[in-house]
């Protein structure tokens, strides 16, 4: 809110405030609260540039227990002309009342210099704070990003990863398309086995350490094995060939599971595995030319029934719904004829 305690600049204060503005004619401007009133402490031209004469100009004006702005102009300009520093000078020393009527009248102050001539502003309590090496450091607090959460620095090192990875034409793995980790041989062999029904179950997992998708187990799994085989603390991918019948034939069909348990992974794993997962599944499809029927995703290997994996593979088809017509009205006597007309002449009513 502006104005939050009432005191405003006064006439003399908003002159050369323009004039400050407008031209090089001051490099230093302090103001103080006086009467109620913003006031002008006191002035300094500019006679150097603005880093060598900082400390000189700004210093002296300090008092060690009254609080005070400081305007200093700067050598740079934007589209409003010479860019300013705004200094809020509050000395540990100075009275509680000073220290809150200056902090609350600090936006009062930079809507009646002009906002966008301040291109910082700082608050001291110590001569440290508002020196030239106190706002350098500023500078480049300002300048330097923001501190990561755990979660932002774990992707980060996805992102990095990712960018990072050395892959090129001699690269004796095989590589998924779109994705930095290589699938790793025993893996790729294990799923053209698959592909060939050699084996009925082919269960993969990535590397982090080493960016790479391995094998995990080729285990021969039966549809009652399968819930085991599901890791409850880490992610995997399973190929499952799951063997039944449907309406009287036998049918053997791929099924592929990303189980994933919630949130007992660490975000980098859940990141991992989600984005290789599509690239795994086209390589499968594409290059091996297997045929997968279902593709799922679980979060705990007892959702792996034989009736739930049926009815993934065998939808159930909605019903046709017969549309009744409006139901006849009661057959028969409907009752006796009422009479809206009024009698006519020599008519009785009833």
């Amino acid at each position: 809110m502006s104005h939050q305690t009432g005191i405003q600049a006064g006439n003399d204060v908003k002159e050369i405030f323009a004039n400050a503005r407008s031209g090089d004619q001051y490099r230093v401007l302090k103001i103080v609260i006086e009467d109620e009133q913003l006031t002008l402490g006191g002035t300094r031209k500019a006679s150097k540039k603005w880093d060598q004469e900082y400390d000189s100009l700004v210093l002296s004006l300090l008092e060690d227990a009254v609080p005070c702005y400081i305007l200093y102009r700067l050598d740079s300009t934007n589209n409003q002309g010479y860019e300013w520093i705004l200094l809020a000078w509050s000395p540990d020393h100075s009275t509680v009342r000073h220290k809150m009527l200056y902090a609350a009248t600090r936006a009062t102050l930079k809507k009646e210099f002009g906002g966008g001539h301040i291109k910082d502003e700082i608050f001291g309590t110590t001569k440290e704070d508002l020196n030239l090496s106190g706002y350098k450091k500023y500078l480049t607090s300002q300048a330097a990003p923001l501190p990561l959460t755990a979660a932002e620095e774990e992707l980060r090192q996805i992102k990095l990863s990712e960018v990072q990875t050395d892959i090129s034409v001699d690269t004796k793995q095989q590589t998924l398309q779109g994705v930095a980790f290589p699938i790793h041989k025993d893996a790729a062999e294990a799923l053209a086995h698959f592909k060939q029904k050699k084996i009925n179950y082919v269960q993969l997992e990535i590397d982090i350490e080493k960016e790479m998708i391995r094998l995990c187990s080729t285990e021969p799994t039966e549809m009652k094995d399968l819930p085991k085989r599901v890791p409850k603390d880490s992610p995997r991918y399973h190929f499952f060939l799951y063997k039944h019948s449907h309406e009287g034939d036998y049918l053997e069909s791929t099924v592929f599971i990303y189980s994933m348990p919630g949130y007992k992974c660490s975000i980098r794993e859940r990141m991992l595995y989600s984005s290789c997962k599509n690239n795994l599944v086209d390589m499968v499809e594409n290059k091996l030319q297997l045929e997968i029927e279902k593709k799922l995703e679980i979060e705990d290997g007892n959702e792996l029934t034989n009736d739930f994996l049926y009815g993934e593979v065998h939808p159930k088809q909605h019903a046709y719904k017969e549309q009744f017509a409006k139901p006849k009205g009661p057959a028969g006597k409907r009752g006796g004829r009422r009479i809206t007309r009024p009698p006519g002449e020599g008519e009785e009513e009833d």
